[in-house]
């Protein structure tokens, strides 16, 4: 195993990535070391150091409003915790409902490589059903694998509009296209995008109080960004409509802190809905892929001018560049085709390709996203202008290989009795939850969550 980067370094070279003042590095406290969860990748650091970037982003927020530098501190443990507070939930004492559709995971094909589905939304599993042409059943699903080779599967299903991956090894995707075209790209960027006069922020008592975000993703990295958001005291509301299939435990665990609403942007009325919401926006957080949410009318330099002054947050799978980069993703499925799965199975002798110990591309995404939105709404203050945030799984992905492996996977992996300092209760519009704390501590404005998760649409379409 090649040395892990320090945690310190690491956040330090995000944090002057992003442009943002060295001096406020001194105050950040960062403790523990790895290996925290059972994998050979450095997922503790990655977890420490997002989730520090973010609240270091949101202290220098706080000092843009009151000239005071507050003290942030992160535990590697918490923070390994946090990155898989999905897996820790529970609804009225309850584990909460399964989260993966039966015929979802890996399988073997014809050629003796592996593929990895994803069909836990049901358009994607009745796409695979029809052009596998089986039951939906693991059983047959296999046996129909067995007539296919694994990446001619791969191709067939993504120009299909499905998700599904092979199971590649580093040395084969750093030599894939879309793998070359991401190493040329940074993990994350913020670029100007329009001219507007510097905005204070409003008046309050909170980092973001007063700050308004649209967030309109699903499963995990998008949410993740906008219920960080929320926990520095924005205003976020969940942007979705009822057509759209929603994973219910992410949709609470992830919807802390939110309010939620139904806008269909199949609809002018919808659109026109969204564009209001926007006009009185600060933050606009967006998970669809390149390009596609041009065709409602809210694109970077759209949006930017229906308010300009716009921090505007892209999500993809793959990135903005290269041949992947319109193809849908999910983390299991960048995590299985960049090498992760296949590297972490040969460290830990195995046959099949191996997850990483948690949706680790997902939330290292959302803290980067939130980070990259603060860092954005900082620069609007002081210089103005209207900005665009973009970050990706892949990218992510990447990163985290960079920070180097360790000998991890003997650990325990820790389980819901494990850790019981890192758990709340609060109750919600699901009943009483048992939920994970945020792992960054800061000395005058403490991360909470006002709002409680609510079901999809609960609210109406107008901000507070």
């Amino acid at each position: 195993m090649n040395a892990v980067a320090n945690s310190q370094d690491v956040l330090a070279a995000l944090w002057r990535s992003a442009g943002q003042p060295d001096a406020a590095l001194e105050a950040v406290d960062l403790t523990g070391a790895e290996p925290v969860l059972p994998s050979t990748f450095a997922v503790g650091t990655a977890a420490q150091s997002t989730i520090a970037a973010s609240a270091l982003a949101a202290s220098q927020l706080w000092r843009l409003r009151t000239g005071r530098q507050q003290r942030v501190s992160v535990a590697m443990h918490d923070a390994a915790i946090e990155f898989r507070s999905e897996r820790y939930l529970r609804i009225a004492g309850k584990p909460a409902p399964e989260l993966w559709d039966k015929i979802a995971g890996l399988y073997r094909c014809g050629d003796g490589r592996f593929v990895r589905l994803h069909t836990n939304f049901p358009h994607h599993r009745d796409g695979v059903l029809k052009l596998l042409g089986c039951a939906h059943d693991r059983a047959a699903v296999q046996q129909a694998l067995d007539g296919w080779k694994a990446e001619d599967f791969e191709t067939a299903a993504a120009e299909a509009g499905l998700v599904v991956t092979a199971t590649r090894s580093f040395a084969e995707w750093d030599a894939h296209p879309q793998g070359k075209a991401l190493a040329a790209l940074p993990v994350f960027s913020i670029e100007r995008i329009g001219d507007a006069p510097p905005q204070p922020l409003r008046a309050g008592d909170r980092p973001l109080s007063g700050v308004r975000v649209l967030d309109l993703t699903r499963v995990i990295a998008g949410p993740v960004c906008g219920r960080t958001l929320a926990a520095h005291g924005a205003d976020v509301m969940l942007v979705t409509a009822a057509h759209l299939p929603q994973m219910g435990p992410l949709v609470i665990d992830s919807g802390r802190g939110k309010l939620s609403t139904f806008v269909d942007l199949r609809e002018i009325i919808g659109r026109a809905t969204l564009g209001g919401l926007l006009y009185g926006a600060d933050i606009f957080v967006q998970g669809y892929r390149p390009g596609a949410i041009a065709h409602t009318g809210f694109s970077p330099e759209q949006a930017a001018q229906i308010r300009p002054g716009i921090v505007y947050v892209s999500l993809c799978a793959y990135g903005h560049a290269g041949p992947w980069a319109n193809r849908r993703g999910f983390d299991s499925l960048v995590q299985n085709a960049n090498g992760m799965n296949h590297a972490e199975a040969e460290a830990a002798g195995s046959a099949q390709p191996k997850p990483l110990p948690c949706q680790a591309l997902d939330h290292g995404a959302g803290y980067l996203m939130a980070f990259g939105a603060m860092t954005a709404l900082a620069r609007r203050v002081t210089e103005g202008g209207s900005w665009h945030v973009r970050v990706s799984l892949a990218q992510t992905g990447h990163w985290i290989r960079s920070l180097g492996r360790i000998d991890g996977l003997g650990l325990t992996d820790p389980g819901f009795d494990d850790i019981g300092d890192r758990l709340y209760e609060v109750d919600s519009g699901f009943g009483k939850l048992t939920a994970v704390r945020h792992a960054a501590v800061l000395s005058e404005t403490p991360a909470r969550w006002e709002r409680p998760s609510v079901p999809v649409g609960t609210h109406a379409p107008v901000w507070p």
